[in-house]
C-alpha cells in the first residue's frame, strides 16, 4: 500500500472490513454491475439513448445496477430506464453531492455516505463487474481505479467500455500506447470488454461473470 494511504490511516485489514460491511446488506439479486457515467448528458443524443438501452438490458437480463445515485444526466437516464424495466437499482452518493447532483429518490436503495472515498468503495464492493459509459473526469477516475485495483490483485471483477459513437477510441489508443511502451501488461488491456451497443457489451460481461469468457 502506498505511503500516502498509510499516512491517512488506511490499512489492508481496515479496507477489507469496510468492503465487507458496505456489502453486507446490499439488495439481493443474482448479479450486479456498476456503471460509471456522466452527470451530464453530453452533446450527442446517442449517449442518452445508450444509457437508457443499457439500463433496460441490465434489468431484463436480471442484473442489478449500481451507480452514483443521481437523477440527472446519463446517471439519471440509466437508473430510470432500469427501474422502468423492473430492475433493481442501488445508488451511492456523498452527502455533499446529494444536492449538487440531485439524489434520485425513487431507487430500490439509495445510500448516502460522507465522502467520495466511501462512495467509490461501496460501489466497487457492491458490484460483480464494471462498465464505463461516456463521461468526464470522474468517470475516468472511477474506471482507472477499478482497473488499477485489478492490476495489483485487489479484485478479479471484469470491466468493460460502452464505446458509444466511438467515444472511447482515443482512450483505447492511449491504453495500447501505454502497453506498447511497457507500462501496462498486455493482459490488463486485453481483459477490458469493448462494445458499441448495450446488448453486445452486457452479453460479453455476462459471459465473463459466468466464467465462460
Amino acid at each position: 500500500m502506498s505511503g500516502d494511504l498509510a499516512a491517512r490511516g488506511f490499512s489492508p485489514c481496515r479496507w477489507r472490513f469496510m468492503l465487507w460491511a458496505m456489502n453486507a446488506d446490499r439488495p439481493e439479486t443474482d448479479r450486479w454491475i456498476c456503471v460509471y457515467c456522466g452527470s451530464r448528458e453530453g452533446t450527442d443524443p446517442r449517449y442518452r439513448q445508450a444509457a437508457e438501452a443499457l439500463g433496460t438490458v441490465l434489468a431484463t437480463t436480471g442484473i442489478g445496477l449500481v451507480y452514483g445515485g443521481a437523477r440527472v444526466g446519463l446517471m439519471g437516464a440509466i437508473a430510470d430506464a432500469a427501474l422502468a424495466a423492473g430492475g433493481r437499482v442501488l445508488g451511492v452518493i456523498p452527502r455533499g453531492l446529494a444536492k449538487r447532483e440531485v439524489a434520485h429518490d425513487g431507487l430500490t436503495e439509495l445510500r448516502v455516505v460522507e465522502t467520495m472515498h466511501q462512495r467509490k468503495l461501496a460501489m466497487i464492493e457492491a458490484a460483480d463487474g464494471f462498465i464505463a459509459m461516456p463521461g468526464g473526469f470522474g468517470t475516468l477516475e472511477e474506471l482507472f481505479e477499478v482497473l488499477t485495483w485489478h492490476q495489483i490483485g485487489w479484485h478479479d471483477k471484469p470491466a468493460g467500455l460502452l464505446d458509444v459513437a466511438g467515444f472511447y477510441q482515443p482512450l483505447l489508443h492511449c491504453m495500447q500506447h501505454m502497453r506498447d511502451q511497457g507500462f501496462v501488461g498486455d493482459e490488463h488491456v486485453a481483459r477490458i470488454a469493448v462494445a458499441e451497443t448495450a446488448n453486445a457489451l452486457v452479453e460479453q460481461m455476462a459471459a465473463k461473470l459466468a466464467g465462460t469468457a
